[in-house]
């Protein structure tokens, strides 16, 4: 498999007499052979507009694209050797399984086709369907047939946009696993687009997080999930999200109200924004408490509950996850601290994390 580079690609889409738009701006990344990375963030962030770069099925405005070392700008999709599974499948309604796995193969006169159909669909699991029509299938084999065609060509890199949208819960995680095992297993460098964070911190060895099409941070899940960069960032991956509350910085405390302060390890002074995830909102005794609030909802999910916390003088309620078992009634008092290691601070002005 080859490595993948983008080297300060931008899009910028101009329309006379209209503002020009910025869709992707300045967008650096290495992408290891046979590494899968996700490319994470909200609907129009500019994800998919960077990937129907990378396949060149929109021209690049600047900067470069390289795989294996070979500028890709400016060749047609078909010298790319990149396969793509699209969001809405993509199939072909009057042929077969077979066939659809096989078209991009006869198009370009491939020898063997039918050997190497019947290969890929032995291994993705679709060995027994092969002369069916996509009428007949579900979301979950019409999306393998997707994925299919896209690896039978056996590409250089694999591109995956938004590929278990259309999946109910249970096909969604039964197909994601089926994925990130094919992935391992054949060793496609893929570039995975989502806007489902578990989709995301799941599948890929590296999570690049956009908004704006700006890349907001890099990093493995746990890089991105446990170290954000930015409150962005801290907002956007975590569910429940992360709880955020508007503070003031002075002397290694944090103020939240008259009646909250918390201690913090971050020198410095002026407004900052104090980030602490639910499951780092212990509730404990009122002699170990950061502060003591009322219960306003209480949600119990059997695994784990959720409570909605209002503190006095704070603007914002702060979600805490609690113990399975655990019964707060509304209007309940509760003491919580929170985990100091597990706090984060951002500045309010820039949103950058305050270390």
């Amino acid at each position: 498999m080859s490595d993948l580079a983008l080297d300060g690609i931008r899009k910028t889409y101009r329309t006379k007499g209209r503002p020009e738009v910025q869709a992707v701006r300045g967008f650096d990344l290495d992408v290891h052979s046979g590494e899968l990375v996700g490319l994470l963030g909200p609907s129009g962030c500019g994800k998919s507009t960077t990937l129907r770069m990378i396949a060149g099925l929109e021209d690049v405005t600047s900067g470069d694209i390289r795989v294996g070392g070979t500028s890709m700008v400016g060749l047609p999709p078909q010298r790319r050797n990149i396969g793509v599974a699209f969001e809405n499948y993509a199939l072909y309604p009057p042929l077969t399984v077979a066939e659809n796995i096989a078209f991009g193969l006869r198009a370009r006169g491939k020898a063997n086709r039918k050997e190497r159909v019947a290969d890929v669909a032995r291994r993705i699991g679709l060995g027994d369907i092969l002369d069916a029509r996509p009428v007949g299938l579900s979301s979950g084999q019409k999306q393998r047939v997707a994925l299919a065609r896209a690896i039978v060509r056996q590409p250089d890199v694999l591109l995956l946009d938004e590929p278990l949208s259309h999946l109910d819960a249970a096909q969604r995680d039964t197909t994601r696993r089926e994925l990130r095992h094919l992935q391992q297993e054949l060793g496609y460098t893929t570039i995975l687009v989502t806007h489902d964070q578990e989709e995301a911190l799941s599948l890929a060895d590296r999570v690049v997080v956009m908004n704006d099409g700006v890349v907001q941070q890099v990093g493995t899940p746990d890089e991105i999930y446990d170290d954000p960069a930015n409150l962005f960032v801290a907002r956007f991956v975590g569910e429940p999200p992360m709880n955020t509350v508007d503070g003031t910085l002075a002397g290694g405390v944090v103020r939240l109200s008259e009646e909250i302060t918390v201690p913090v390890s971050t020198s410095g002074t002026g407004s900052v924004v104090l980030g602490v995830r639910p499951e780092d909102v212990v509730l404990t005794d009122a002699a170990k408490a950061d502060a003591t609030g009322t219960v306003l909802v209480y949600e119990d999910l059997l695994e784990y509950g959720l409570a909605s916390i209002e503190l006095p003088g704070v603007t914002e309620r702060i979600v805490a996850q609690t113990p399975p078992g655990l019964d707060l009634a509304p209007g309940q008092q509760v003491s919580l601290a929170l985990q100091r290691d597990r706090t984060y601070l951002f500045d309010t002005d820039s949103g950058e994390r305050l270390r």
